[in-house]
């Protein structure tokens, strides 16, 4: 196999260590506590992601576990040797096991696409069952290997290839029988029974032949019937439905999915409990046990709002059923937990930016009646990150993600500081002439800061949904509020039961993170804004050229993220960059240019620049004018335009110049791995303090933190089970 698959990760591959001692050292022991419960939840809760990602991924992880857990990594490598295994062989085996802990699964958390261990199946095999764990219970690792083997190196049929529904793609989410058509049944009456997706999966129980049958799994540690609080009293159990294009299905909606690992979450959340800092904190934990004991959103929104609440915490912290991206429909949420202490200099200038918000948020091009009608000052912190229990960490986050709480009570930002830091350090620069990568290297990191701080509070943060309760009442004014784009009255709104996800559904993530980077590049041209984070004259100056340079160049290198098999993209926020691309090539003026030139290896290489002394007058008339739209649509729920414009920006084609589908080729020849990062562990010492395990930044330190966090086989029984469960849907 070549080291350059697409479905291998490179030995090349950066190992980052993501640093948080210094943070970790200044926290009380009461804190040190609180963070280490949470971080346990965190932990467990990340296994989640293993059961909503692929049918062989739970196996995997068992696999890996078991035979890492049985022998230190060296004396595992002189049992490969001793069974023929090279160096390099072994070294495959690392790679592929740190890209797994990494991901939580074996498909990429960004951009979704397969990875497969660079070394024979057969020899694979061989270290399995020459390791401690194999001739301890040779029969168990044989049989285990056999369940698994087959998807965990398929990659010859399309579907094998990503994660997508259907035939497009491999997915948990849903049952290997359901497609769009099903998705969209489903969330009719998801949305008829005022049901949110975000901890549901859903499969498809009838037969081929028979009357349509559905089962809506929620995510609970109880198993049985009942009620839910917040949902109607008859949630559980079996209903006809017919959609409005269809004939009658039957749903059965159930709970206890992931039961066992959600009950280990709750046990450390209640431990947690004894360690708040206020009553905020205390309740907030109550409804996310609520919320997690039942199956219950509603209680997970209430524990939400006493989040919002808890303002400046220490310890910051959020878990749940979180973000949909890789959801192939764009509804239900991957499990997510992050506990992080906040970097009090950074947070300050955040909050400066918080504090001037509401006048910047004037200088958006959209009329004030597409605002909130009031501005909720969130939270914007800057977090060293103690855990990330998920398949990706991002380097900044805007959340709650529920529609009513955003608009009308409040959000959070977090910035991850140790994040950025350590994810762009040292990162060989492409597709940028000298003197770019130069200004580029000089100053990434800053201007990145000021991107996801503009991103993250007043992308995500603005803009205001237009909205009719069940009593008819709208939330605008429909006598004076105009369409930006035809002057006339609004036409169109959301009614009861509707919001940005579901009727957005497969748009909606890579819609809304295309509209938080237009925000981040339209306002960082404000003076005041840089002010904000330090940077005057010269300096303004290059911080706004980089921030843009990095977009243009961002866009281009999305295409690797691009499916020309499928015709579609694999991860939102890269689709959201070529798009930006594609508005600022049509904008024309030769504000960006992108040539194919010859690199120093002789080979086809590309060279982007952007021309500085437009960006003002090309540049921001042009991310304006798209902004506003991307707006308008949002705002007025207007799906088909909304689609249809972004469709278009949205479509990788070699019809005319600059030949996107020539130059993904290139792109593809030269591109980057992905960072993956080590994380340190908490743990309690004999004497009930707690203390941080600390690692270093190679292959072998990334999975021996993973046997740390699990280093009995107590949790195997529960992945063993949910995985067992779910073997038939997926068959």
């Amino acid at each position: 196999m070549s080291e350059m698959s697409e479905y291998i990760l490179p030995r090349t591959t950066g190992i980052c260590v993501l640093d948080c001692a210094a943070a970790f050292k200044d926290l009380t022991d009461t804190e040190k506590q609180y963070a280490h419960f949470l971080t346990e939840a965190a932990w467990y809760g990340g296994l989640i992601v293993l059961h909503q990602t692929s049918p062989e991924a739970p196996g995997i992880f068992l696999l890996l576990q078991k035979m890492f857990r049985s022998q230190p990594i060296h004396d595992l490598e002189r049992a490969a040797t001793s069974v023929g295994l090279s160096h390099l062989e072994f070294e495959a085996v690392l790679i592929y096991a740190a890209g797994f802990f990494s991901n939580m699964g074996n498909y990429k958390s960004f951009g979704g696409t397969k990875f497969i261990p660079d070394l024979d199946s057969s020899n694979f095999e061989k270290l399995l069952l020459v390791s401690a764990a194999g001739k301890t219970d040779m029969t168990g690792m044989k049989s285990l290997w056999d369940s698994v083997v087959d998807r965990m190196y398929s990659i010859e049929e399309d579907k094998d290839k990503a994660l997508g529904l259907g035939e497009k793609g491999t997915t948990t989410y849903y049952s290997s029988n359901c497609d769009i058509e099903d998705a969209e049944i489903a969330q009719e009456f998801i949305t008829a029974k005022e049901l949110s997706p975000y901890n549901t999966r859903l499969f498809k129980t009838s037969t081929p032949g028979q009357p349509v049958e559905y089962e809506i799994k929620l995510a609970s540690a109880e198993t049985e019937s009942g009620t839910i609080p917040g949902c109607d009293d008859d949630l559980l159990g079996t209903h006809q439905f017919t959609p409005k294009d269809g004939s009658p299905v039957t749903f059965k909606v159930t709970r206890g999915d992931y039961s066992g690992l959600l009950k280990r979450i709750i046990e450390n959340l209640e431990k947690a409990k004894e360690f708040v800092a206020n009553e905020n904190e205390s309740k907030m934990l109550d409804e996310y046990i609520k919320s997690f004991e039942t199956g219950s959103i509603p209680a997970h929104k209430e524990g939400s709002r006493y989040w919002i609440r808890n303002k400046g915490p220490v310890v910051e912290t959020y878990i749940g059923f979180i973000e949909s991206y890789r959801d192939p429909f764009g509804v239900r949420g991957e499990f997510e937990a992050f506990v992080a202490v906040v970097n009090k200099e950074m947070s300050a200038k955040f909050q400066k930016l918080v504090d001037q918000a509401e006048r910047l948020l004037g200088l958006l091009p959209w009329p004030t009646a597409y605002e909130k009608d009031n501005f909720m000052r969130p939270d914007f912190t800057s977090l060293d990150v103690l855990a990330f229990g998920g398949s990706g960490i991002p380097a900044g986050i805007n959340i709650p993600n529920y529609d009513d709480i955003r608009q009308n009570e409040g959000f959070k930002n977090v910035s991850l500081g140790n994040i950025l830091i350590a994810g762009y350090k040292d990162t060989k620069i492409t597709f940028l002439g000298e003197e770019d990568k130069e200004l580029y290297t000089k100053w990434k990191i800053e201007s990145f800061e000021v991107q996801v701080g503009l991103h993250e509070l007043l992308g995500h943060g603005s803009g205001k949904l237009f909205n009719q309760d069940e009593d008819g009442k709208f939330d605008f004014d429909q006598n004076s509020v105009k369409h930006t784009e035809t002057g006339e009255k609004i036409q169109s709104w959301y009614k009861p039961g509707e919001n940005w996800d579901n009727m957005f559904t497969t748009l909606a993530s890579t819609y809304e993170e295309c509209r938080a980077e237009c925000v981040g590049l339209y306002l960082c041209l404000s003076t005041d804004v840089l002010r904000i984070f330090g940077y005057e004259d010269d300096d303004a100056d290059d911080v706004i050229y980089v921030n843009w340079l990095n977009m243009v160049r961002a866009g281009l290198l999305s295409l690797e993220f691009y499916s020309p098999e499928m015709q579609q993209w694999r991860q939102a926020h890269m689709n959201a960059r070529f798009v930006i691309l594609r508005v600022l090539l049509e904008a024309g003026e030769d504000l960006v240019k992108i040539k194919k030139t010859t690199g120093e290896d002789g080979n086809p290489d590309i060279e982007i620049t952007l021309d500085r002394s437009k960006i003002n007058s090309v540049g921001k008339p042009a991310i304006g004018d798209f902004l506003k739209k991307l707006q308008v649509y949002k705002s007025t729920c207007d799906v088909t335009e909304g689609r249809k414009m972004y469709e278009y920006y949205s479509d990788v084609h070699d019809s005319d110049d600059p030949h996107f589908i020539d130059l993904r080729e290139i792109v593809m020849a030269r591109k980057q791995p992905r960072k993956m990062f080590v994380q340190h562990n908490t743990y309690l010492q004999d004497d009930g303090t707690v203390n941080l395990k600390i690692y270093e930044g190679r292959a072998e330190d990334l999975i021996q933190s993973w046997v740390d966090r699990f280093p009995t086989p107590d949790v195997d029984g529960d992945i063993q089970e949910i995985w067992e469960n779910d073997r038939q849907y997926f068959e």
